[in-house]
């Protein structure tokens, strides 16, 4: 069976993100999200979060300039935030930036996801799909995050669990990234009826990371 977690970044960027998040899971296909828990609007985004019980909230740990032999009490410091944010544990853990893909990181954070039994993006039974993203090359590509973009990536998903990542948000002042734009379209095509279409033609079942221990637990092998 083909199942399908769409995970939005960045939850706690800024208030037009977490609004942006919550309408792209209420009114379209996000199923889960990544919380920053030190970011201007991560204390917002708990409380959108506490009043969308569906929606899974992982740790989106940000590690960008940590010194590499800090590593560890940074990991632990970021998850008391989220549970002193959100009063839970994360259902799954990720990156900014995908900083732990860096080879003096990944060891560190590979240990901590274990150490707390949870997915790490790319390091899990789980396939990751990034494509649907509106920038390559320094410039924006519209028609990787429109409705065409987003049914050519869901043909591409096959049997097993798959993540695609997206980054849904409203345009605010509170907003500190270059990806800016791309994130209302993201916001409109995740929304789009024809998105759940096209998941209903493929017999994709939408799911959450909070969903993963019991498929898991059910496969064989």
């Amino acid at each position: 069976m083909k199942r399908l977690i769409v995970n939005a970044d960045d939850f706690g960027a800024s208030r037009g993100t977490n609004n942006g998040i919550l309408h792209a899971h209420r009114h379209g296909i996000v199923t889960s999200t990544s919380l920053l828990v030190d970011a201007a609007a991560s204390e917002d985004a708990a409380a959108q979060a506490a009043a969308a019980p569906e929606l899974s909230v992982g740790l989106h740990l940000d590690l960008d300039g940590i010194d590499v032999m800090r590593l560890p009490d940074e990991l632990e410091r970021q998850m008391e935030r989220f549970t002193a944010l959100t009063g839970t544990s994360p259902t799954h853990v990720d990156t900014h930036h995908n900083t732990h893909r860096d080879p003096r990181i990944l060891e560190s954070v590979l240990a901590f996801a274990r150490h707390h039994g949870l997915p790490l993006r790319g390091h899990s039974p789980v396939h990751v799909v990034p494509s649907f993203y509106g920038q390559w090359g320094g410039a924006t590509h519209m028609e990787q995050i429109s409705a065409d973009g987003l049914e050519r990536i869901l043909r591409g998903v096959g049997e097993g669990v798959t993540e695609l990542t997206c980054h849904p948000g409203y345009l605010d002042a509170g907003l500190r990234s270059s990806y800016a734009v791309e994130r209302e379209a993201e916001v409109h095509t995740l929304c789009d009826p024809a998105a759940r279409a096209v998941l209903i033609s493929l017999d994709i079942h939408l799911i959450t990371f909070r969903d993963l221990p019991g498929l898991l637990a059910g496969s064989p092998g």
